[in-house]
């Protein structure tokens, strides 16, 4: 059996060194190609997070441009105010302050009870304080009648265009501010000039009537009166004391009328219907509308046939 060759050990020493060489040198190449690979892959990572970061930007640009052009005129919700069970100088609630255009905009239940009372009466005359697009319905279902708008803010005045000799809207202004209604109320329960058979309105020295109307206004007996004007949502804005006092004075010289009061769930024209209008003459709610239906009686000597609302 031949023997095998033996190394010398300078020649294994070589060998091992070569192995060692080699796979140092196959270690160091795959680094370098990791590295190559990490640099190369850095700039690209960097540059998708740019642009990744701009197209999300344009995004956020476009939906709330969006968002702001579709709803121009979003509010908070409203926070409904406190009420009074009878006006006195301990309750001091006042009237919440709202935006008075969403404000304006009536219930679907609130707006049936409008149409069905006008539609019933129709064609009558029908008389609005304040003014807005919905309420031209009212006047469509009026076919044959008469509708008298009157209104503050020459804004809405200006906006309303109509051919219709049927329908007008008149610019009307308020002495009185929400503010004052309390002591209003005082000063009318003991004033002579504010008791229901001072005539005529125009001459009145009553502090709540309103001596400024258009003529037509005093010279129509008004079969339907609605009641959601002026703004009243401050203290410092214009009340409708005196429009609710005034309307309770037209009906008691006509044949019988219709009177209904929005927004009674605020104090002033709480205070004002109880007084004036009376429980007595309240035939139906709905939502924050109250309808009153007054017969005419001039020789009534006060509003109410019994005290509703003590105040001291």
């Amino acid at each position: 059996m031949p023997s095998l060759p033996m190394q010398r050990p300078v020649d294994v020493y070589l060998s091992y060194h070569k192995d060692y060489l080699n796979k140092k040198n196959k270690i160091e190449e795959e680094k370098g190609l990791k590295s190559m690979r990490v640099s190369v892959t850095k700039p690209i990572l960097i540059l998708f997070f740019i642009l990744s970061t701009i197209t999300l930007l344009r995004l956020l640009k476009i939906t709330t441009s969006t968002s702001s052009s579709s709803h121009p005129n979003l509010t908070l919700p409203l926070i409904p105010p406190k009420t009074c069970s009878s006006p006195s100088p301990t309750c001091t609630e006042t009237p919440a302050h709202h935006d008075s255009t969403a404000a304006t905009i009536l219930a679907a239940k609130e707006f049936q009870l409008l149409s069905k009372i006008v539609s019933f009466r129709a064609p009558c005359n029908l008389l609005v304080f304040g003014f807005q697009p919905q309420f031209l319905i009212l006047s469509s279902l009026n076919g044959g009648g008469t509708t008298v708008f009157l209104e503050e803010n020459p804004v809405k005045i200006r906006a309303f265009s109509t051919n219709s000799k049927s329908i007008r809207i008149y610019k009307v202004e308020y002495s009185t501010v929400a503010g004052e209604a309390y002591k209003l109320l005082k000063q009318a329960r003991t004033d002579p000039a504010c008791t229901p058979q001072q005539r005529p309105l125009q001459a009145s020295t009553c502090k709540l009537a309103l001596t400024k109307l258009p003529w037509e206004v005093y010279e129509r007996k008004w079969d339907v009166v609605v009641i959601d004007g002026p703004r009243g949502d401050s203290p410092e804005a214009p009340g409708r004391m005196a429009a609710i006092y005034t309307i309770s004075m037209m009906a008691r010289a006509g044949n019988m009328t219709d009177i209904l009061v929005h927004d009674v769930d605020r104090m002033i024209e709480k205070w004002f219907s109880w007084e004036f209008l009376c429980d007595e003459n309240l035939v139906s709610s709905k939502g924050k509308f109250w309808h009153f239906r007054i017969k005419g009686n001039l020789n009534s000597t006060s509003f109410c046939s019994n005290s509703v609302v003590q105040i001291q």
